[in-house]
């Protein structure tokens, strides 16, 4: 059997179906399962052994017919017999229908036209368990798990020659302020601004002097880390260059402070206690329910710069 699951969005959203693909290659353990993501997304399934091939396919892009026909095609020649979609756009089931698969599961929506098997759609709850009602189209009434991640072996060990290059022997502070390129075109305002980041970095060093606190770089946070080290030479930097070595360098971390972003999901999926920032996004769709490893701190206007730096401190020290 072969399945395929469509999930549009970045590397967060695929971190947070992780859990309906558990489930599902425990329900079908024979099975091939791939999944259809967007380019920028791929990079997720380095982390996700359910999953037997990654196709791509740039669902908010303007595609034409020739695009269309080509993932066309990619989906008849895998003959398919169950497919997942995410998306609630008809034509998505259309698509699906038009190659022929039998079971097509997707939301309940009055455009659904072409969904064999409808699933309840519920927008209010976690974004995990939102994405896990699809299973309900199968048959499927489970409780969602918590997302995780296998991590190889060959990130660890990059990760452990970094902390020792970085001289963390003795653990380490981990912060991650920056924001995609895609978020902040869309107008999401995910970054955290460094005025904010500075009161917030120097109380720690007074209060734990110690203790590193490094500065963990994706590929669009070049300008942030740049700022932040003119004014505190002491910061290190860590710059992983997957998600393998990205998610290694959180689990080794004592703490990590963070906005709503991929790795505040790497850090829910491998435990790390972990303090999240929030603008226009909400906290309670985010993170995990019943976690008290993930503290969200919800910005009273909606814009991340309003979080207060004594508001974020007041939950690094508490205890």
């Amino acid at each position: 059997m072969r399945i395929l699951a469509l999930v549009p969005g970045g590397v967060g959203d695929q971190i947070l179906f992780f859990p309906t693909l558990a489930d599902l290659k425990e329900r079908y353990p024979e099975a091939m399962i791939d999944v259809l993501v967007e380019p920028r997304a791929k990079a997720a399934y380095r982390v996700c052994p359910q999953v037997h091939e990654v196709l791509t396919f740039d669902f908010k892009d303007r595609n034409g017919p020739a695009d269309y026909l080509n993932i066309l095609g990619t989906i008849r020649d895998r003959e398919y017999e169950i497919a997942l979609s995410l998306g609630k756009n008809w034509a998505v089931g259309f698509l699906l229908w038009l190659n022929g698969i039998p079971t097509r599961v997707g939301y309940k929506t009055p455009t659904s036209w072409f969904i064999s098997n409808p699933a309840p759609l519920n927008e209010n709850q976690y974004a995990a368990a939102l994405y896990h009602d699809l299973l309900k189209g199968l048959g499927i009434d489970t409780d969602c798990p918590s997302p995780s991640i296998t991590v190889p072996n060959a990130d660890i060990q990059w990760a452990e020659g970094e902390q020792k290059r970085l001289g963390l022997a003795e653990g380490y502070l981990l912060i991650h302020g920056g924001a995609s390129q895609l978020s902040q075109a869309k107008g999401l305002k995910k970054l955290y601004p460094v005025e904010n980041w500075q009161p917030i970095i120097e109380d720690i060093q007074n209060k734990q002097p110690n203790l590193p606190i490094v500065l963990l770089q994706g590929p669009d946070d070049a300008p942030w880390v740049t700022e932040l080290i003119a004014l505190y030479p002491a910061l290190k930097v860590t710059r992983p260059e997957d998600i393998g070595k990205a998610a290694a360098m959180i689990a080794g971390a004592n703490l990590m402070v963070c906005t709503d972003s991929a790795p505040m999901h790497l850090a829910a999926a491998v435990g790390t206690y972990t303090i999240a920032l929030f603008g226009s996004t909400n906290a309670e769709k985010l993170l995990p329910p019943k976690n008290d490893k993930l503290i969200g701190i919800q910005s009273p206007t909606g814009q991340m710069a309003d979080i207060k730096p004594q508001d974020v401190l007041a939950q690094i020290w508490r205890g």
